[in-house]
This record gives C-alpha cells, structure tokens and sequence, in this order.
C-alpha cells in the first residue's frame, strides 16, 4: 500500500540527460576556450567560466532538490538557462570585438556543424577537437550548443510547469498520501466488517 502514496518524487538521472550532457561539454569547452584565447588579467575568463559551471551545476541542484521541491527545481533550472545565455552573450561579444565571423545558414560549415552538435552530447565527442579549433570555431561550437542546450532545457521546464498545475508539490502530495491512505484504511476496515458479519450470520450467530 506505500508505494501506492510517494510523497518524494523519482530522481531523473541526471548524467543520462542530454541537456546536461551539454551544459557539462559547454563547461569543459569554456575552460579550454577561456584559458586559452583570453588573458589572465581579464575579468572575462572568471566571469564565462563561471557562467559555464552555473549552467551545469544549477541543472544537478535542480534534478536533486526536485525530489522534494518542486518550485526550487523550477528555479535551479531557470538560473541554468540564465547562465548560459549569459555565456552565449559572452561568445558574442568576442567574435565582434575580434571581427570574426558568426556562421549562419550560408556559410559552408554551418549544416556540418549543425550536425556535428545535435548528434554528440558528451565532452567526449568534442574534447579530441579541443586543440584543433581556432577561436571562431570554438565560438560558433559554444553558441550553437548553447541555443541547443537552451532549447531543452525550455522543453523540461514545461513539463515541469505542467506537471506541478497537474499536481502541486510535495504539501499537495502528502496531503493527498494521507488522504489516500486512510481512505484505503475505511475501505479495508468496511471490507473486514462486512465479512465478519456475513461469517457471523452464516453461523447463526446474532450480532
């Protein structure tokens, strides 16, 4: 019967989902990037790759408070996309103050691109690419994942939206585990007298 009333809510995987499987490549591509093409003395190489790290570790925060709360889990996950944007802004800002180029549907690699982005998720796909992208092709790389990323991310967001109008959170379902237990407890104690009476009256025994 207690399984029949959870209040704590199943964890998703987190390192199985493709939007953290991004946010965690976006971060490693950050580092990388920032490190390499930024000086140290720019306030820029903390300010991406903390955004970048924000990005992933919202998204673990989020996965695992929404065990519980759902409307902390809502948060986490709007702070996740808030801090990619920010990144993806950063990414910008260095191909136009460098006057490099930002690839759209008529440049050459762009569909390759594309695709290279939707079927690889894992920092291992790209990690191999690290030392052999110069600074626009990290840049176009980064902004396209994150758009990619954002995407999902939006798409969870929804159903978590949809799912906590459907069914509140964790003050609705003990609530409702309460209720349901001892609705199941008057049936079963209905049941048990009903049976009992009919054994009493089988055996012509008054009551």
């Amino acid at each position: 019967m207690e399984n029949d009333y959870k209040v704590v809510k199943s964890q998703d995987v987190w390192s199985e989902l493709y939007f953290y499987q991004k946010a965690n490549t976006l971060y490693h591509l950050t580092f990388v990037f920032a490190h390499r093409y930024l000086s140290n003395k720019d306030r820029t190489v903390d300010q991406m790759v903390q955004a970048a790290r924000s990005g992933k570790q919202n998204i673990v925060e989020g996965l695992a408070d929404g065990v519980t709360s759902s409307e902390m889990q809502l948060k986490l996950i709007n702070v996740a996309r808030a801090s990619l944007h920010e990144l993806r802004e950063d990414y910008h800002d260095y191909l136009d103050s460098r006057q490099l180029k930002l690839w759209d549907s008529l440049h050459p690699r762009y569909n390759s691109m594309l695709t290279f982005c939707r079927e690889h998720n894992k920092i291992d796909d790209y990690r191999p690419y690290f030392e052999k992208w110069n600074d626009e092709e990290m840049c176009n790389i980064a902004i396209t994942v994150c758009h990619m990323t954002d995407r999902m991310l939006s798409t969870f967001i929804e159903k978590l939206e949809k799912d906590f109008v459907e069914n509140g959170g964790i003050k609705e379902r003990m609530y409702n585990a309460r209720t349901g237990y001892r609705n199941a407890m008057v049936d079963n104690l209905k049941a048990e007298i009903t049976r009992l009476k009919s054994l009493l009256d089988s055996n012509g025994i008054k009551y």
